[in-house]
């Protein structure tokens, strides 16, 4: 995957958080104070907004310098967890095209500077109960040898199932902590953000439509 591939899932990424703003606040104010799917839009507003000025050398580069904006521009604890993982995500990448196996490292080093930074695991009802699982699959799907498109796709199917199971979950991190017991029956936000931008970034790897 070369750094113009990269650019067009990282623009995916924040299209597909600005296009659902309403969907995600609407499932973070059932437990949490709302302001996630803002936050995460004016975020990625901003970073449309210096698209023409971030550093385009290499893959790893530029997501590296995404990730500070958004760190910057996020709000609430949205901005330093996804900041953290594109900026994880970069450092593994490096600076060679991204192959396979680089992008399974890459999410596995957003994970961890995810984990690290927000103290949460699997199981906490977090984000990272869908991109754990949407990682493992994309492994097991490349390790089969289904090609790109069959194993994002296989990928962000994993990612939908395990946000959908998150409403079985009682949350252990973040606001919606607080609630306990009535934090289960809902969805969590994150993780339904991190399979509906799955889904849209299947869409685009599709014959045909992939970058």
């Amino acid at each position: 995957m070369s750094t113009e591939m990269t650019e067009n899932v990282v623009r995916t990424i924040a299209e597909t958080a600005i296009e659902n703003e309403k969907y995600f606040g609407d499932l973070d104010s059932v437990v949490g104070d709302g302001d996630f799917g803002y936050s995460l839009a004016r975020g990625f507003e901003k970073l449309l907004e210096g698209w023409a000025d971030l550093d385009r050398g290499d893959p790893g580069t530029f997501l590296k310098r995404t990730g500070m904006v958004i760190a910057s521009r996020i709000g609430g604890t949205s901005g330093p967890l996804w900041g953290t993982a594109f900026i994880r995500a970069g450092t593994a990448a490096g600076d060679a095209d991204l192959t396979g196996d680089r992008v399974v490292a890459m999410l596995r080093a957003a994970i961890e500077g995810i984990k690290a930074r927000g103290q949460s695991d699997v199981g906490d009802k977090t984000l990272l109960d869908a991109l754990v699982p949407m990682t493992d699959r994309l492994a097991a799907s490349l390790d089969r040898g289904l090609a790109p498109h069959e194993a994002i796709e296989a990928a962000a199917t994993a990612a939908r199932e395990a946000a959908e199971a998150t409403v079985d979950m009682v949350a252990k991190r973040g606001r919606a902590a607080y609630t306990g017991e009535r934090s289960r029956g809902s969805v969590d936000a994150g993780a339904m953000a991190v399979a509906v931008i799955a889904e849209r970034i299947s869409e685009t790897w599709k014959p045909g439509g992939a970058p």
